[in-house]
């Protein structure tokens, strides 16, 4: 087990650890002084097999279910997460992280290089879903976890879970994967790449050398405008918005936000600069671009999961009908692979016109299948 250099309490909320021991990275490199900011709600049962982590989406960060300290803003998934919910504390012990290349506690390019003692910045080595996912296991040693009851996630939240199966089987009874995808393909690629590049033209971005009081946010702000536009559907935003006017009567004849939909994306996209780092961003995006589940086994997905299928990991992937960023046919994808393997695997796509951020949302259908399949499986 790993002993934290660092660390008042293993549990409770708001926690941060150091791991001395260094962490081999995909690409060979070496990442020295790992450090991981995490939450945890409820207790670990004497057996500790009741832990559940909770895998975070691109731009979230480790306050899944409590009041986030910078933002002051509810956990990002307190509909499912908490007394009374599918995964409730005072049956399950929740632990969340921060995802390794993160800007919310662990290390990233804006944490301090233990070697050089200056901040990584683009220095920091490139990173890959399975990093992030070596990082968490590093974190269950350091609490005591051998194996998990399951590993619940959605978007980039529900690559991790399923690379949980595809590099520890052994290590999680359960799996859910929630709007996800085993690889990114080229349209996800595309839009990334569409958002990093307004980051790196912005002037203040400066090689990523930027002081952490003056951060390139138009570029940034400009890049999270373009993602959300991803996260929703095209109903949803004509629903939501339509052609109506942003607090005038009439066209303004000019380039201000004439369109309540163009004054929401601005919006977007200044409240995220206020929250998350530039170059964070830029290796978060790269690690989703990279992920491609299959690729190690020469493109056939179900090897991947083959260890998954000895193990008797059991699944459950939820697709909505208005996601067209990680649409159902690549959680039905999945699902094939999995039977394949010999993985007990269930799916549901269900209906919604929120587009890819229904997960997020009040998804009364979502919660009942997660709770029953935790109750039988978790």
């Amino acid at each position: 087990m790993s002993v934290a250099v660092s660390l008042d309490q293993r549990f409770g909320p708001d926690r941060k650890v150091r791991l001395p021991e260094p962490l081999v990275l995909a690409s060979g490199q070496v990442l020295a002084g790992l450090e991981i900011g995490y939450e945890t709600y409820g207790t670990l049962n004497p057996a500790a097999d009741n832990a559940i982590l909770i895998c975070h989406a691109l731009t979230g960060d480790q306050y899944v279910a409590s009041l986030n300290p910078r933002t002051g803003k509810p956990g990002w998934w307190h509909r499912l997460i908490g007394p009374g919910l599918p995964i409730d504390p005072a049956r399950h012990f929740i632990i969340c992280a921060n995802v390794l290349g993160g800007c919310a506690g662990s290390s990233g390019p804006a944490s301090l290089d233990p070697v050089t003692g200056q901040r990584f910045a683009m220095r920091f080595p490139v990173i890959t879903i399975a990093d992030m996912v070596a990082a968490q296991t590093r974190l269950l040693d350091h609490l005591g976890i051998a194996r998990l009851a399951a590993v619940v996630g959605g978007s980039m939240g529900g690559m991790q879970a399923l690379a949980w199966a595809a590099h520890h089987p052994d290590r999680t009874r359960a799996v859910v994967a929630i709007a996800a995808a085993a690889r990114h393909s080229a349209q996800n690629i595309a839009f990334h790449e569409v958002g990093r590049q307004a980051i790196m033209a912005d002037p203040k971005w400066l090689g990523g050398e930027y002081p952490a009081d003056q951060p390139p946010a138009a570029g940034l702000a400009v890049a999270r405008m373009a993602a959300h536009i991803t996260y929703l559907s095209e109903e949803g935003l004509t629903s939501r918005f339509g052609r109506r006017l942003q607090d005038r009567a009439a066209l303004g004849f000019g380039f201000d936000a004439d369109f309540q939909v163009e004054s929401y994306l601005r919006h977007q996209g200044l409240r995220f600069v206020e929250r998350f780092d530039a170059n964070s961003y830029l290796y978060i995006t790269r690690a989703m671009d990279y992920f491609d589940l299959a690729e190690p086994h020469d493109g056939v997905l179900a090897e991947a999961f083959r260890g998954a299928g000895r193990a008797g990991t059991r699944f459950v992937l939820i697709s909505f009908t208005s996601d067209w960023l990680y649409p159902t046919p690549e959680s039905k994808r999945i699902v094939r692979a999995l039977h394949a393997a010999g993985a007990p695997a269930s799916f549901i796509e269900l209906e919604s016109p929120f587009g890819h951020d229904a997960f997020l949302l009040e998804a009364p259908e979502m919660n009942r299948i997660i709770q029953g399949f935790l109750a039988a499986h978790g």
